[in-house]
Parts: structure tokens; sequence; C-alpha cells
């Protein structure tokens, strides 16, 4: 018997039951948990320029979180409030096993300051530097993850918009987590237009202003299949619009080493026409799942952290920042009164 032969029924019970709560969560009123004293600041993780993110301790039992500290006035000058906002809400009420879920949330005169668990294996992206490119045992393994977070997070009615490697975390024990939620959006069945994300997994419907709904996350899925199994992306050039060029035509050229059930995967997912892409046909997901890439593959014992990973980072305890980069540490900023504080009163929708 097909040990998946019930998958699609209880994850589909799962999905229903996962978007019951959601939605309480997100019609309650948000309440802040937390403040910067609790916590003791160990190193920076990574930087951008909204901010940084930390490794950091909390003070009561020396438990390691990550901190993303985003800065209020770079928040409001690059008019992001809102999605900002949208970004703690959304992390707020998201509850699966591969997505970062919201631990605390406060703010302080300067930044706006997001808890998250630590996941200390690192970005996929420093892996696949450091191992050229994944075998299709790993591929389909990180794919699979992804799979079913996208099935999650579009049940929700929302779109990722900004999948790459640099936004997946590896854990101790071999599993991922998506984090990034500042390009999700709650669309439900609209379209929406705007032009965001990372030039080389951007769908042609966002570079032609198409209006889109969650079509352009099944498309990024096929970039980053590609890019696991090969260590590059399929449509890449120095200038972003000869990249949009390539997007838009739709054509690329797989690695040689490519077996043909992944070609034949990456394919289903870059079709310029939705009409054709898979996630999106009559039979939704489970024309992924079912597809000869994944043949023999088990869904629930992914979903339940019971399969053995492929590869399993080295980590030396929970706190533990080996596999993230060295980033020489600059001051905290302060300031003596509240900056902003009309923008973010309330971190309400």
């Amino acid at each position: 018997m097909d040990p998946n032969a019930t998958h699609f029924v209880n994850f589909q019970a799962l999905l229903i039951g996962s978007k019951r709560k959601f939605d309480e969560r997100w019609k309650q009123p948000f309440v802040e948990r937390g403040k910067l004293e609790d916590f003791k600041l160990i190193q920076t993780l990574g930087t951008g320029s909204f901010g940084r993110v930390m490794l950091v301790k909390a003070k009561k039992d020396d438990s390691p979180f990550a901190l993303k500290m985003l800065e209020k006035a770079h928040v409001v000058k690059t008019k992001q409030v809102k999605h900002t906002i949208s970004e703690i809400r959304t992390m707020d009420s998201f509850d699966f096993p591969f997505l970062i879920k919201l631990e605390y949330f406060f703010k302080d005169n300067v930044y706006l300051c997001l808890v998250m668990p630590f996941v200390n294996g690192g970005e996929m992206f420093s892996h696949l530097r450091q191992q050229k490119r994944f075998s299709e045992e790993l591929t389909r393994f990180y794919a699979a993850q992804v799979i079913l977070a996208f099935e999650y997070i579009h049940f929700l009615g929302i779109i990722y918009r900004d999948l790459k490697p640099e936004n997946i975390l590896i854990d101790c024990i071999g599993y991922l987590k998506i984090t990034d939620y500042g390009f999700c959006k709650k669309v439900d069945d609209q379209r929406t237009y705007t032009l965001c994300g990372t030039p080389e997994y951007l769908a042609p419907e966002i570079i032609l202003s198409q209006g889109y709904n969650k079509s352009v996350d099944w498309w990024a899925l096929g970039v980053l299949i590609f890019e696991m199994a090969a260590g590059y992306p399929p449509f890449y050039a120095r200038d972003p619009m000869k990249i949009y060029e390539k997007i838009v035509s739709g054509k690329y050229i797989p690695a040689n080493h490519f077996s043909k059930s992944l070609k034949d995967i990456i394919q289903n997912f870059l079709q310029v026409d939705r009409t054709k892409r898979y996630g999106l046909l009559k039979d939704g997901t489970k024309d992924v799942k079912s597809h000869v890439f994944f043949k023999g593959f088990e869904w629930d014992s992914v979903l339940q952290k019971k399969l053995k990973p492929p590869f399993i980072p080295s980590v030396q305890g929970s706190g533990d920042a080996f596999n993230f980069d060295f980033y020489e540490e600059t001051p905290i900023k302060t300031s003596s009164k509240v900056l902003f504080a009309k923008e973010f009163d309330k971190i309400e929708l």
C-alpha cells in the first residue's frame, strides 16, 4: 500500500485546523512581550539596511534566541511601516514546523525588536556555497519541506514572495526553517501587482506587471530546486534587465548532471504560462507531490521530522554560532526620547 495514501486527507485536515487557529490569532489584539534588558547581546549574525540580527541569550535561563532589530528611522524613511507591521503580525500568527515563529516582540526608543528561535545550523546559502551543489537526495528533502510550508502559507491566503537560499535556515537536526516575512502579503483570492523580490527569483508575471497570486511562489520553488541541484540559478546575468529578459522568455539550460525527473519537475514549475505551472493545475499540490521526482517519498515522515536528513550541520551546543559569518560589532544605537512613537504606537493591521 502506498505509504502516502492517507497523507492528502490528513494534511488537508491539518490545514483546515491551522487556518482556524491562524484566523483567531490574526484577529486578537497584539500584545508586546519582553524588553531588551531581558537579554544578553552575544554577537551579530547578519546585517542589512534594515538593521541587524543578533544572537542573544535570555538572562533568566541562558536560552539562545535570534534578535532582529529593525531601525524605526529606516522603516519610516523607506515607507515600510505597513509592511513591517504585517511581517510582525504574520510571524506571530504562523505555527508550522518549517516556518520561523515569533517568540517575543517589543520596542525601545530606536528599534523594533523581533525575538525568534535561534536556528544554529546556519543559512542554506552558506552550505550551498561550501558544498558547491546539493545532491538530488538533499535537494528533494529540502524542496519537500518548502512545498509543505507553501501549502500551509497559501491555505491561509498569504503569498511569501521572497524564496531564496539566504532566507532558509538549517536547524541542528538538519531540517529547514523559512524566515524573513517582509514580503508576505495576505491576498486571499485577490491579485496583487507589487514589484518585489530577488531578481533571479522573480516570476514572469511580476516583471510584466500582470497581477499575480500564489503562482509566483511555485515559480520561485522551481528556481530554488534548480539552484540547489546546480549551485547557480537558471536565469543569471550581471545586468538585472538581462535577467528579466531571460525569465520572461522562460529559456534556461539544465545542468548536464540533472536526472530526467529533476529536469521534468523544474520544467513544470518554470512555466511562463501559468495555466501549465505546477501547483496551480486542477489537482493543486497533488501534482507536485505525486511527481516521479518524489516517487516513494514519505511526506508524513518529513512533516513529523522522522525522516533522517541527508545532511546535518556541524554544531557545538544550542548557542553555537559557528555556521554564521563573522561581523565586526558596532554599537547599538540609543536615544533619550522615543523615536517615531506615532507610527508604531500600535502593531495593528
